[in-house]
């Protein structure tokens, strides 16, 4: 039953609950996107948000997005500044906890939006960590 599958309190009554879930990209501000890019929409969140948010519930609980660190063959770096206009928010920024890429892994739990740049910086992949630099310059430290 879907319904109890996906119910907060059965997800955070299970200590040390690890929730690992997939993204399309996440921005350097910690926001999470699954579902689309832009206005064109790629999937549905399925069970990722009630997962996530029961897993942070959970005493000990932890939650971990993965994705590689490129899309488009390496031409396009799922670390970015910003969202397109349109990219629905899967996961907002304050709930996103570990980011982890071929690269690394980002801690970015109750950390500053500065403090998580830096972490998603050091994950992406160096041929574009050098322009993420520059636009979180840009963006946090006007």
């Amino acid at each position: 039953n879907v319904s109890y599958l996906e119910d907060l309190r059965v997800i955070a009554s299970n200590d040390n609950m690890v929730a690992i879930n997939n993204a399309l990209s996440v921005d350097l501000s910690g926001q999470i996107t699954s579902e689309s890019i832009g206005g064109q929409l790629r999937s549905t969140p399925g069970g990722q948000i009630p997962f996530v948010f029961g897993s942070l519930l959970s005493k000990g609980g932890r939650s971990i997005t993965v994705l590689p660190s490129t899309a488009l063959g390496g031409k396009a770096s799922r670390i970015v500044p910003r969202f397109p206009e349109g990219t629905v928010v899967t996961i907002p920024r304050g709930c996103a906890d570990y980011v982890v890429t071929e690269f690394g892994i980002a801690r970015l739990w109750a950390k500053t939006v500065r403090q998580r740049a830096q972490e998603l910086i050091s994950v992406a992949h160096p041929d574009f960590r050098s322009e993420l630099r520059k636009a979180a310059q840009e963006m946090l430290y006007p």
